[in-house]
């Protein structure tokens, strides 16, 4: 005797592990493009680290040598994170190549999500057979993408 009465209620969200079906042109050469916006970003966070290492060192007299060797991951996180979350929801490699992210309810990434999607990149890098899953899943996402709730896509204009 199950009464399944007051389950269907309405604005439910729909369970993470769901993956929505994306068309086909949301999705075109989406691997290659996010491979080559990734290596424009790095070049990005690399000036922008270098800027404000050397501009803290010059008003520091050198005094911030202790503390400048995490700067370029700090930098790579609010890079990540303020880009992501911003109105054109891409970095600038992101929108280069004509990508933007989302989640996947399909709404605007908050800085939060955009953030901790950049910090387990970052340590997936360190275990390279883990985008091998992006070949597997329905949509071109990488394991960090569905930990983080995110899909990236073309943009549409």
């Amino acid at each position: 005797m199950s009464d399944l009465r007051g389950l269907e209620r309405p604005g439910l969200r729909e369970p993470v592990f769901v993956e929505p079906q994306l068309p086909a042109v949301a999705l075109a050469s989406v691997r290659t493009r996010r491979i080559v916006a990734l290596g424009l970003d790095l070049i990005l966070v690399s000036i922008l680290s270098f800027s404000l290492w050397l501009a803290l060192l010059f008003l520091t007299f050198g005094l911030s040598l202790l503390i400048l060797p995490p700067l370029f991951p700090a930098v790579a996180f609010f890079y990540n994170g303020l880009t992501i979350s911003g109105y054109r929801m891409a970095t600038p490699g992101m929108r280069a190549m004509d990508l933007e992210m989302r989640l996947t309810s399909g709404a605007r990434v908050p800085f939060l999500n955009a953030a901790v999607h950049a910090v387990l990149f970052y340590v997936s890098t360190m275990f390279p057979p883990v985008f091998l899953v992006s070949l597997v899943s329905a949509n071109k996402r990488c394991l960090h993408d569905m930990l983080a709730g995110v899909v990236v896509i073309r943009r549409f204009l």
